[in-house]
């Protein structure tokens, strides 16, 4: 069976961590590199984050290169206090071989990898979207080769940092703007989507007996404070790559989805036009709700391949 090629964009980050994982052991994906950019911690940490987990999941040979440190036009926010100053409090990796980090930036290897690609690739960012924006505006080229985007950001309703927006779009609204508009098959999973889907803390408990990447999660998730075990764990950016797996998991809708870039109060604000009152085309695939129990059923199986 061929595998599906895909790109992470992340910034490890607690929730970043559970999502590579299930990429990196899931026997349907080939993880062509692993791409860093500023989000959750800056992007030094974000980039030591990223080698320390492939060192600890024995997955070294796949590249990791850094991408932007900032975002577009905006000053630097990131989500520290969620995921502590590291990205990753809680549990206690070995240092990575940073002389494994490619020279190049990850935009160039994005694109070098895209172009030499025999297949269409999938992109699946995972946090702030500055990467992508620049590799489409630096290298439209590489849009034939991108089979689609599946992102985790954005909210249907209320923000988890604005009042409005979700943190990977509010910390960088420009790019995301320029990834809406670029034309590609989109897909959104939306910080809503979360709320829907949990991990009990019964399901937790098990997986944190289950291996020693479920015991590293259930160490990281300790630490969180984007949810508690106690109220049920938000996987949001597990729910980025559980679509691309296993999408019967989700309802979907096709919208006209765009970010609003110059609001005063809502900037970082993704609009859904979920009843076509702006009379645009839809540019995007947005998942609306999840089977709470089929996710959960499908995170135990994925944890459980992991080492």
């Amino acid at each position: 069976m061929t595998k599906r090629p895909i790109i992470i964009d992340t910034d490890p980050g607690i929730d970043d961590a559970v999502a590579i994982a299930i990429a990196l052991f899931s026997e349907d994906l080939d993880i062509k590199c692993i791409s860093t950019v500023s989000g959750n911690v800056g992007l030094d940490k974000t980039t030591f984050n990223a080698l320390r987990l492939l060192k600890f999941f024995g997955k070294e040979n796949i590249p990791v290169a850094a991408g932007a440190s900032q975002p577009l036009l905006r000053p630097i926010v990131d989500a520290s206090e969620i995921h502590g100053k590291t990205g990753m409090e809680g549990f206690d990796f070995e240092d990575p071989d940073m002389s494994l980090l490619r020279k190049e930036s990850s935009i160039e290897l994005m694109k070098q990898i895209l172009l030499d690609s025999n297949e269409p690739v999938t992109l699946m960012p995972i946090g702030p979207l500055t990467n992508i924006a620049l590799l489409l505006l630096t290298y439209p080229e590489v849009k034939p080769k991108i089979k689609e985007i599946v992102m985790m950001g954005g909210s249907t309703g209320r923000g988890n940092c604005g009042v409005m927006s979700e943190f990977n779009f509010h910390a960088d609204p420009e790019a995301a703007r320029i990834v809406f508009k670029s034309g590609l098959k989109l897909t959104m999973a939306p910080l809503d989507v979360g709320v829907r889907a949990l991990i009990s803390k019964e399901v937790s408990e098990e997986i944190r007996m289950m291996n020693k990447t479920g015991n590293m999660f259930y160490e990281l998730f300790s630490r969180y404070r984007g949810s508690s075990f106690e109220t049920g764990l938000r996987m949001y950016d597990s729910y980025a790559i559980a679509y691309i797996l296993e999408p019967s998991i989700f309802e979907t809708v096709n919208a006209f989805v765009d970010i609003e870039t110059k609001g005063e109060y809502t900037s970082g604000c993704s609009v859904i036009d979920l009843k076509g009152y702006l009379k645009q085309e839809s540019n995007a695939t947005v998942l609306l709700d999840a089977d709470p129990e089929k996710f959960e059923q499908w995170f135990l199986k994925s944890v459980k391949k992991c080492c």
